[in-house]
């Protein structure tokens, strides 16, 4: 099944990232390709990830899927405006990429180029619009495409947000713009996360539960002080300290499949997306530690 039948089907189904590296050696991300392969359902092809200039997506794109890996392209309205953005999704349908993720995109100013002009064209809500319109044979402007896309397309949202409410407004619009399916951001709350999800089931869009795997408790730390929308429970911090700073990795993937395994027994939501930044060859072991090898 590719990855849409795999949604669709009722599959718990399994997301993680490929990054493209800053430069020409693909060594590394060549890895990962294969040791991901096989194992999960598609992987998420970041898009000059937290505004830092790396190789584009479509790029990697193009070489997963001749390795044998489902990309999902991610793009964001950053760094280019519509005519860029529409150009850049009819190239990747011709490709044979189908499955795109639409985002607004991290500011420059988070990046390694802080003067970079920020385009910001449209936002994510209208490049879903957009990629509809693509679907029906028109471009943004109405105008007849000489052959339209197939896209599956899907969108982000933040459950764990505070004030959470601002988050449901955007997912609704998010659905009514096209919508197909949906990952979060990292989630290490389940409880919180089922008040959420009493929600978005409201809706006929599938989600993917996103985590990030947590080296130490000095991360966990670092997310909750720095990145909005992300609150790791002291107790899951009191855990990474007492496994000590040489197991504090092992822990974390524990965690991580421990509440994977939860949502996949007690039905909680589609699937997940595993988000191991500069550890993806950990994904795997850490779908066989939840139960999904």
């Amino acid at each position: 099944m590719n990855f849409k039948e795999a949604l669709e089907s009722g599959k718990f189904t399994v997301t993680a990232e490929v990054g493209p590296p800053k430069g020409t050696d693909i060594t590394e991300m060549l890895h990962h390709i294969d040791l991901l392969k096989g194992k999960i359902d598609a992987a998420n092809v970041t898009d000059n990830q937290s505004a830092v200039m790396r190789i584009n997506s479509l790029s990697v794109c193009k070489i997963a899927m001749d390795k044998g890996l489902e990309p999902i392209l991610q793009m964001t309205c950053r760094d280019r405006n519509r005519i860029g953005l529409q150009s850049d999704l009819l190239g990747a349908s011709i490709l044979g990429v189908h499955n795109v993720l639409c985002m607004t995109g991290d500011h420059t100013s988070a990046g390694d180029h802080k003067e970079a002009k920020t385009v910001y064209d449209i936002e994510s809500v209208q490049l879903l619009n957009v990629v509809n319109n693509l679907n029906s044979g028109k471009d943004m402007m109405g105008n007849e495409l000489k052959g339209p896309t197939s896209f599956y397309q899907g969108a982000v949202v933040t459950p764990e947000a505070n004030p959470v409410e601002p988050q449901l407004m955007k997912f609704e619009k998010k659905v009514n713009a096209g919508a197909n399916f949906f990952q979060t951001q990292a989630i290490y709350d389940i409880d919180k996360f089922k008040g959420f999800m009493d929600f978005a089931r409201k809706f006929d869009v599938k989600v993917l539960a996103g985590f990030v795997v947590l080296k130490s408790a000095g991360m966990a730390n670092f997310l909750n002080k720095f990145v909005p929308g992300i609150t790791v429970p002291q107790e899951l911090i009191d855990e990474l300290k007492e496994a000590g700073k040489e197991k504090a990795l092992d822990a974390g993937m524990n965690i991580c499949a421990r509440q994977i395994k939860q949502l996949k027994d007690e039905k909680i939501c589609d699937g997940v997306h595993i988000m191991a930044i500069g550890m993806e060859d950990k994904v795997p072991e850490i779908m066989e530690r939840a139960g999904l090898l």
